[in-house]
């Protein structure tokens, strides 16, 4: 053990340094390369590193399927960067935001072969980061002295898979706290190892950890849960559970900080946009670069078993939650329905969940 970080938290300060606009070095294997995000990139960095080499613009193939460029690769497109391309070109490409208003963005070639993995590694620290995953990438011969001449961050990641799975959350601190549903509320904070946001479990009276605790695993909203949004069904569910769990005397809500589907309050705004443009839930994710769903239920899992329970009644119309409790090693004994919050302005986004994600409603 030393002071220093591990790859784990140079992960985590690789991902901070995207948000600010700062690249960071990228080695795997043999290779390095220097890796900057398209969305913070700036006009001055973009000269200094076009003075390394050629970038090329990393983004996924569901991003590249929107904009006709094929990808070579079912987990990343390699687009190559044209001279004369500004910054404004490279988020143009990255961002839909623009594209009725410009679709022609291309043609745009890319690359084919050769070695996809720090390219893979660099969307997977944008998604990550919450950011539009598009970075871009310029080949560096030594990855450890290009990062400390120009003092950034040397991710190493030989041997090793982003993101890290399973075995991360602490639980942090627990304390009462009386609500409408119960008096007998107690709220715990569980915290990720890799610096990510922090996960909360809400307890309801003292479930007994011998049986199938009445639970619900509810992805943060901020626009359904606080704004009252009518565009989802998200803050009737979080609390119709609460209420049911209220009147059952026990049960436990794990709110998971997976806003938007996993992609961040920022991208799910950008979705919301595209929505207005006439796109679906599902589309409007893809155009951004986004699979259907980028949630990870396996920390709910791992709250449940860090809480002592083995069995759940889980109040979903989510068959994926389902499939991947079982699958993290929770028995989910029954599949408690929750159909609430339904309007004219979430009628069509209910539809899409039913027809393209398996929402059973």
């Amino acid at each position: 053990m030393t002071l220093g970080p591990d790859t784990r938290e140079l992960a985590a300060r690789a991902r901070a340094d995207l948000r600010m606009g700062v690249p960071v070095v990228v080695g795997i294997g043999g290779n390095a390369a220097l890796v900057a995000a398209a969305e913070t990139l700036l006009a001055d960095r973009l000269a200094i590193l076009r003075s390394f080499g050629a970038p090329v613009l990393a983004i996924t193939p569901r991003r590249a399927e929107t904009l006709k460029a094929r990808a070579y690769s079912d987990h990343v497109a390699r687009v190559v960067v044209p001279e004369e391309a500004d910054v404004a070109w490279i988020q143009n490409v990255a961002d839909p935001a623009d594209d009725l208003m410009m679709p022609l963005k291309g043609p745009l070639q890319t690359e084919r072969g050769g070695d996809e993995d720090i390219a893979r590694a660099a969307l997977t620290l944008t998604k990550g980061a919450h950011l539009l995953p598009a970075a871009i990438l310029v080949p560096v011969a030594d990855g450890p002295a290009t990062a400390a001449a120009h003092g950034l961050t040397w991710l190493d990641l030989t041997g090793i898979t982003l993101p890290w799975e399973g075995g991360t959350l602490t639980e942090v601190a627990a304390a009462r706290v009386p609500m409408e549903v119960s008096k007998a509320g107690r709220l715990h904070v569980f915290r990720p190892g890799d610096g990510g946001e922090e996960h909360y479990a809400v307890e309801i009276g003292r479930p007994d950890r011998s049986k199938p605790v009445l639970a619900r695993l509810h992805s943060a909203c901020f626009t359904g849960d606080v704004l009252g949004s009518l565009k989802c069904d998200c803050g009737p569910q979080l609390h119709a559970a609460l209420e049911a769990m209220g009147q059952e005397g026990a049960g436990v809500l794990l709110y998971l900080n997976q806003e938007g589907r996993g992609i961040g309050l920022a991208n799910k705004m950008r979705a919301y946009s595209l929505q207005d443009q006439g796109f679906d839930t599902v589309e409007a994710n893809h155009r951004l670069g986004f699979e259907d769903d980028e949630r990870d239920f396996r920390i709910g899992s791992e709250i449940l078993q860090a809480l002592g329970f083995k069995a759940v009644r889980l109040m979903t119309n989510n068959p994926r939650k389902v499939a991947m409790m079982e699958a993290a090693g929770i028995h989910v004994a029954e599949r408690v329905p929750l159909k609430v919050g339904e309007s004219d302005h979430n009628r069509a986004y209910l539809a899409t969940k039913a027809a393209k994600s398996g929402h059973l409603l």
